[in-house]
């Protein structure tokens, strides 16, 4: 594989990035951020190369990935459209797929949209891909391998890609509440911050292991927790009560609305 160079070094590129790196599976690595300070500091703290600039890093790379602000993507492409022609282009950013990408490139450029996850700084992230690109099949193969380094690669339909986003890429943040929200109540009754993160967080990764593992309907999983007259029943009814699934459909509801007003 050639070398990737990442365009941005924020949160979603720093998790990809180190994810990599602690694969073992990543080629040599470069990035570009316009804070160069920041830029250093992390190269030193992941163990990539950083460059001074756009079109050195493209120049220097064969594969670049487009991970900064999506409306910086407009201004990045306008100073090294030439550079990435005959390169592969895959974009993290969110709301550029492959087909907005067409009248902003060279036609030699070989482009895919992949939605990741911030959990891939662990190597359990999720990572969307879309269905549309003109990557090489080996090409593709590749990268498909790689970023199976730090979560599951699944592909989906370019319609799809909006709602698979909204689930898995936001979902981080609902799950990250949730485990706050749980530990606040193991601290309302006298376990300590730290024991309620890790007793939370253990308890949601078990749970979701022990669901993928098995392939187990989530419903009879917590049937199985739920004996008659207990009190997890009595738990279950009150998040029933408190309009629990209701609150998770319109968390993502809300998602796909603002995605339909950006259009």
């Amino acid at each position: 594989m050639e070398k990737i160079g990442f365009i941005g070094m924020g949160n979603m590129a720093q998790a990809l990035c180190a994810g990599f790196i602690k694969s073992g599976k990543a080629p040599q690595i470069e990035a570009f951020a316009p804070n160069q300070e920041k830029l250093k500091a992390n190269a030193e703290k992941f163990g990539f190369t950083p460059r001074a600039s756009v079109t050195e890093l493209v120049d220097s790379c064969g594969i670049i990935i487009m991970a900064c602000k999506p409306y910086q993507i407009v201004s990045v492409l306008s100073q090294v459209r030439s550079n990435l022609a005959g390169k592969a282009l895959v974009s993290v950013a969110a709301g550029w797929g492959f087909a907005k990408y067409e009248t902003f490139v060279e036609k030699s450029t070989r482009v895919q949209f992949v939605m990741p996850n911030t959990p891939a700084m662990v190597g359990a992230g999720v990572m969307l891909f879309e269905k549309t690109n003109s990557l090489r099949e080996d090409e593709r193969k590749e990268l498909m391998d790689l970023f199976s380094s730090v979560g599951i690669v699944e592909e989906l339909e370019d319609s799809l890609m909006g709602i698979g986003g909204a689930v898995a890429g936001c979902g981080p943040a609902f799950v990250d509440l949730f485990i706050e929200a749980y530990a606040d109540a193991a601290v309302k009754y006298g376990i300590s911050r730290t024991t309620a993160y890790k007793l939370v967080s253990q308890t949601l990764l078990g749970s979701a292991k022990l669901q993928l593992q098995t392939g187990t309907h989530p419903a009879m999983l917590k049937d199985a927790v739920c004996s008659p007259g207990g009190t997890t029943i009595r738990g279950v009814s009150a998040l029933e009560k408190a309009g629990f699934r209701d609150a998770c459909i319109s968390s993502i509801d809300a998602i796909m609305e603002k995605k339909q007003a950006d259009k």
